[in-house]
This record gives structure tokens, C-alpha cells and sequence, in this order.
């Protein structure tokens, strides 16, 4: 992500600041960042479990049975 942001803020009357622009693009680089981190603290969450894993075929070949 190009990490220099350009934000334009909105302030109220006192001159508080209460919202943010940015460009579209650098807003969607935000999201897919953010989206990537709950990802990756999914995935720590899921290994700190250290739970038995299944191969994929493992888990195809219980499914198509399952399934019939």
C-alpha cells in the first residue's frame, strides 16, 4: 500500500475534525488492508487451537461420502 495518505478532513464549527476524504483509491487500499489483517488474525486465532488437521483429500473423500 502506498502508505502516504492524503486525507482531507471536515470539521465542525469549532474546528474539530469529524470526517475524513480520501480518495477512492487509497480508500479501497484501506479496505483490502483491512481485510487482509482479519485474515491473518484468523489464521493465528485457528493455529493457537493447535488443533489435528485433515489433508484436503481427507476432508473431499469424508465430504463426497457424507454426501453419498
Amino acid at each position: 500500500m502506498n502508505k502516504a495518505l492524503h486525507p482531507q478532513y471536515i470539521t465542525d464549527e469549532h474546528g474539530k475534525r469529524v470526517s475524513v476524504v480520501l480518495p477512492i483509491q487509497q480508500w479501497q487500499q484501506v479496505l483490502d488492508e483491512l481485510e487482509e489483517l482479519d485474515d491473518i488474525r484468523l489464521y493465528d486465532d485457528v493455529k493457537a487451537r493447535n488443533e489435528p488437521t485433515v489433508s484436503l483429500a481427507e476432508y473431499r473423500q469424508k465430504r463426497q461420502q457424507a454426501n453419498g
